[in-house]
């Protein structure tokens, strides 16, 4: 009996020894949080989960979107240069993200993925009406994608 105890109790001390040398590593091999993250991707079906760093750059993040969603055989198809897309916070505003900012500076985990869009060659005031028609059509989709319709009866 007392060589079973005897082995429990050093067994015991093996798993907590493993356990806090796993930890350590983990701290050393990465000082940053792991974040799970959804990406909606405008005209597709559904959302995109992955885990990235906090630490990691917005144009990592859109490139690893853009790898996923092609992967996955996903409609419509997309250009998969990150230079042709804007993500943007599902809840932090109505501003992209800059490609070298952080995914995690804003503290959130949703976000929308749109593709660019290319503006021919026009008159500045003519462009300018354009460019903000746009946005107020996108800030509509938005506002209306997000936003819960109640009814009464």
């Amino acid at each position: 009996m007392e060589r079973k105890l005897m082995k429990s109790f050093s067994e015991k001390i093996c798993m907590q020894k493993a356990i806090k040398k796993g930890e350590e590593n983990k701290k050393v091999k990465n000082n940053s949080t792991r974040l799970l993250i959804t990406v909606n991707v405008l005209g597709s079906a559904g959302p995109l989960r992955f885990v990235v760093s906090e630490n990691d750059k917005v144009a990592v993040v859109v490139d690893t979107a853009l790898k996923q969603y092609a992967r996955e055989g996903r409609l419509p198809i997309l250009s998969s240069d990150v230079n042709d897309f804007f993500l943007y916070s599902t809840t932090a505003g109505i501003d992209a993200l800059g490609p070298l900012d952080s995914i995690g500076s804003l503290g959130v985990r949703n976000f929308i993925l749109c593709k660019k869009q290319k503006q021919p060659l026009m008159t500045e005031g003519r462009a300018n009406g354009i460019a903000q028609n746009g946005k107020k059509g996108w800030k509509a989709w938005l506002t209306k994608s997000f936003s819960f319709k109640i009814h009464s009866h």
